[in-house]
């Protein structure tokens, strides 16, 4: 006798519907093929120690589970509960006739309990698309898998509960998210907001630049002078997320298990703040069981690594491509992976290895050439891959005294969605492109031309700073920026000469003469 049985497993950030196939033949032997790693083979004792705790019996023949395409390696624990259904439903203690209805995940606790997995949100969104009535899932997975709409999503705490759901004896109530209501709930809630900075107010110009235009930032500037709590709300003034930039979000982090909201849904940008200690696979993704690494699950939001200068070099190169391409590729012998990467790169640093070069008060006791040396430790392309160079000076006394309050992050943002709304007719016709940084040769060339003061005006610039070819396109995408902020049709010298202020703390002019 053959019962199939269906689960899921995710491969990058997709998940691949697997067909579990149980026959019972004669003889004692228990067979589990189809590419298995360790932890799906040891399911075998996880449920028979189940099976014997709640009074079911284990088929004393032989058991022959075959987990279909078997081309695709198997990983994980998620696979106990229809592997342990369709033992049931071979042994005739479980009716097979709604099996091919539903979608089960779960991993089995010896006492037959079902324990939380991770991947459930791209696992329920294959479901749906493959026409599947309904999936069955750890209940403290439910609320996550319920994000996707117009499949039914059954959470259960038992192997009993699905025993008697496909045997008609008991009905489970279907879990249900109103995502709307949630969206619109939280994404407004913050905990920091630019109300709470005095002063500074060239570096908010420079984070709404950024925000408006999705560019890239580094700050430069002493221990104390506000650097941290500048990147940490930078993410507030982003434009809201769509439902769909949510979904994908949540999909990640659901991916890599860092899904923390009981409701499921992320409705906030992600800001991730990784140390400086971590490794390139930490930063970027992979190892032997392929994760989703810093720069995927800040996608849509804001990376922000502070201290750049003391990431080893062969962690930061490794941004250079993401950086460009909005994506990361992972690539091994047997395998290879594509992980969202579409973030805004936020980067810190002391301009010296004693903090104070440039400080208007204290005096830097670094040695000839050292300040120039601690800057090289950021190779030239990454360095030309940030748009925005912006110096970050201390906060004056009579500005943190001040009782006038700041712009808050909301009346900002505003602006920014002003802006980001006119890129959008921009590029309405060019799918995946949404703002100015992600502008391509051919659409560089069409929205953004300069008249004569203002080509007269970057190349001086370009003469005297040095600047690379590359910076050449930084600094005319963020002039673009600043106009529609402006919300002016034309690139002005006046938005020009804005741009290039943002390049002052280039290579070829900056670290060189003390002030």
């Amino acid at each position: 006798m053959l019962v199939k049985t269906y689960s899921s497993t995710v491969f990058g950030i997709n998940a691949t519907t697997i067909t579990i196939e149980v026959n019972l033949g004669i003889g004692v032997n228990f067979y589990l093929v189809g590419l298995p790693d360790n932890s799906v083979k040891e399911s075998q004792q996880r449920i028979k120690a189940a099976f014997k705790n709640n009074d079911l019996k284990f088929p004393g023949k032989e058991i022959t589970v075959n987990m279909a395409p078997a081309d695709i390696r198997k990983e994980g624990s998620v696979f106990d509960l229809p592997i342990a259904i369709g033992i049931l439903a071979v042994s005739e203690q479980v009716k097979a006739d709604h099996l091919s209805d539903y979608l089960m995940i779960g991993e089995l606790s010896l006492d037959g309990s079902v324990q939380a997995t991770k991947g459930i949100l791209p696992i329920a969104l294959q479901a749906k698309k493959e026409g599947f009535k309904g999936i069955i899932v750890p209940k403290i997975n439910a609320q996550e898998a319920a994000v996707v709409q117009e499949i039914k999503v059954y959470g259960v705490e038992n192997i009993q509960e699905v025993i008697d759901f496909m045997n008609d004896e008991s009905a489970l109530e279907p879990t249900t998210v109103d995502i709307s209501a949630s969206f619109e709930q939280k994404m407004d809630v913050f905990d920091d907001d630019f109300r709470d900075v005095k002063g500074q107010m060239n570096i908010k110009r420079a984070f709404e630049i950024a925000a408006a235009g999705s560019h890239n930032v580094i700050l430069i500037g002493p221990p104390g002078a506000g650097k941290s709590m500048l990147a940490k709300r930078l993410s507030t003034i982003l434009p809201q997320m769509t439902i769909e930039e949510a979904l994908e979000t949540t999909k990640i982090h659901s991916v890599a298990g860092k899904i923390k909201n009981p409701v499921g849904l992320i409705t906030q940008r992600p800001f991730r703040k990784p140390h400086h200690t971590i490794s390139d696979i930490g930063l970027i993704g992979g190892g032997s069981y392929p994760q989703p690494g810093e720069i995927s699950l800040a996608h849509n939001g804001v990376l922000f690594l502070d201290e750049l200068p003391e990431y080893k070099r062969d962690v930061l190169e490794v941004m250079r491509q993401p950086l460009e391409d909005r994506i990361v590729n992972i690539s091994r012998a047997r395998f290879s992976i594509d992980y969202p990467a579409g973030f805004m790169l936020v980067a810190a640093m002391n301009p010296c290895p004693c903090g104070f070069f440039n400080h208007p008060e204290k005096t830097c006791v670094c040695g000839p050439g050292v300040v120039q040396k601690y800057l090289n430790r950021i190779s030239g392309p990454l360095l030309d891959r940030i748009d925005l160079h912006v110096e970050v000076t201390p906060v004056s006394f009579d500005e943190l005294s001040s009782a006038v309050p700041s712009e808050g992050s909301r009346s900002i943002r505003l602006r920014v969605e002003k802006a980001r709304k006119i890129q959008r007719e921009r590029f309405v016709n060019r799918e995946g492109m949404h703002c100015n940084a992600q502008m391509s040769k051919s659409e560089f060339e069409a929205n953004c031309q300069l008249d004569e003061s203002g080509t007269n005006m970057l190349k001086m610039a370009m003469n005297k700073l040095g600047l690379s070819a590359r910076a050449y396109d930084r600094i005319i995408k963020v002039a673009r920026t600043i106009a529609d902020l402006d919300t002016s049709g034309s690139i002005q010298s006046k938005h020009i000469a804005e741009a290039i202020q943002y390049r002052s703390l280039d290579r070829g002019n900056w670290g060189m003469v003390k002030q």
